[in-house]
């Protein structure tokens, strides 16, 4: 229990770490653009980009958050395809994973 204890912190820690990650590149595309028709293409390019970010981040945010739940339900580490459980070697790499190494090939 306590490695599990451990890999909540950690997914505490980086859910938080998202969270304003995401607020901040919320707040970075709510900024008006510029009049300059130059200076307005930059920045739609660059709101591209964050866009892409922000799709990133609250996909992960979304893991994360469903990672957290399978904790509470005591579903944690345990394959949702085959049943069996994921491996420590892949929950230590991938704590948010759905499934065991052998349904995800």
């Amino acid at each position: 229990m306590l490695i599990q204890d451990s890999v909540r912190e950690q997914l505490e820690r980086r859910l938080a770490n998202l969270t304003r990650r995401a607020a901040t590149i919320e707040g970075d595309l709510k900024q008006p653009h510029e009049p300059d028709w130059q200076e307005r293409a930059t920045q739609l390019e660059n709101d591209e980009v964050l866009e892409g970010l922000d799709e990133m981040t609250l996909g992960e945010i979304q893991q994360i958050r469903a990672a957290l739940r399978r904790m509470e339900s005591g579903s944690y580490g345990i394959c949702s395809t085959c049943g069996k459980p994921i491996g420590a070697k892949r929950l230590a790499a991938a704590p948010s994973a759905l499934t065991c190494v052998a349904c995800t090939r």
